[in-house]
């Protein structure tokens, strides 16, 4: 245990209040993402080719708030717990408890994409690439309200680590503060990766090569986060010593890579009229 660990206090849960209505960390990250996030798809699908009208990217929101809420909720639930939902089946609807995954989130997401492209007659890998460069936004906000909720803490800290923290909920021994470290790497370090490569029209006009970069670096920045992060008590360690976010990492980044190769050898047919489109604001 490190000498002079850094004592994290109980926070509040509760971020405030308007009236009756409490609105948690959780909500709060979510709210924020949505909001800023959706300012920046506006952007982004304007840039050219374009992939979708602002009118259409209105419209998404709603839909993939409802596909990150769904699909993050039944993805814990299926993947993580399904024996304690099982048999109690009112605790599902008790979101401001906790119990996310983010890989169910992505899923949702993913059925989300697919059924509104759809409807309105966009290229799905095209409205994807640009969607999918805010995400690490919300996941790095979803981080930090993991922080400030003292839940999904490290391993044991060594004793030379001068960040190593003490958490409510995580009993003396001093930890990792892996919730950082996830908002750090899946978070803001992801997002700048990201924002550098939709920038480029060599990587726009290539349909599907944003949302392979996106699902690669974020199993890559997960599954070395998990090195320190304890994993979650109803489940431990897996064989060979890894966790379930490792597992579940590994079809993300499988299908990163082949959604790249696909992008690099189709590129969109008209590549030259690119430059002369105007993005909209």
């Amino acid at each position: 245990m490190s000498a002079h660990p850094i004592i994290l206090p109980q926070f509040d849960p509760i971020a405030f209040r308007l009236g009756p209505l409490a609105v948690h960390w959780y909500a709060l990250a979510y709210i924020l993402s949505i909001l800023i996030g959706w300012k920046i798809a506006i952007r982004l699908c304007g840039l050219a080719p374009r992939a979708a009208t602002r009118e259409q990217v209105d419209d998404f929101a709603f839909w993939a708030m409802l596909g990150v809420v769904l699909g993050g909720r039944l993805g814990y639930i299926l993947f993580y717990k399904p024996g304690f939902y099982l048999t109690h089946p009112l605790s599902i609807l008790q979101v401001w408890q906790g119990g996310m995954s983010f890989h169910g989130g992505a899923l949702g997401v993913i059925l989300a994409l697919a059924w509104f492209t759809w409807r309105n007659g966009l290229s799905f890998l095209s409205f994807s690439d640009r969607i999918t460069v805010i995400v690490p936004l919300g996941l790095g906000l979803g981080r930090c309200a993991n922080f400030v909720n003292g839940e999904l803490w490290g391993r044991a800290a060594p004793d030379w680590l001068p960040w190593a923290m003490v958490f409510p909920t995580g009993g003396p021994i001093a930890r990792h503060p892996s919730q950082l470290y996830e908002a750090l790497m899946e978070g803001l370090v992801l997002l700048c990766v990201m924002l550098v490569a939709v920038s480029r029209s060599w990587t726009r006009v290539r349909y599907g090569f944003l949302s392979g970069l996106f699902l690669f670096g974020y199993a890559l920045a997960r599954s070395f986060c998990e090195l320190f992060r304890e994993p979650d008590s109803f489940i431990g360690f897996l064989p060979f010593g890894v966790t379930m976010g490792q597992v579940l990492c590994i079809p993300m980044a499988l299908a990163g890579l082949w959604l790249m190769a696909f992008g690099i050898r189709h590129p969109h047919p008209h590549p030259h009229t690119i430059e002369g489109e105007k993005a909209y604001g």
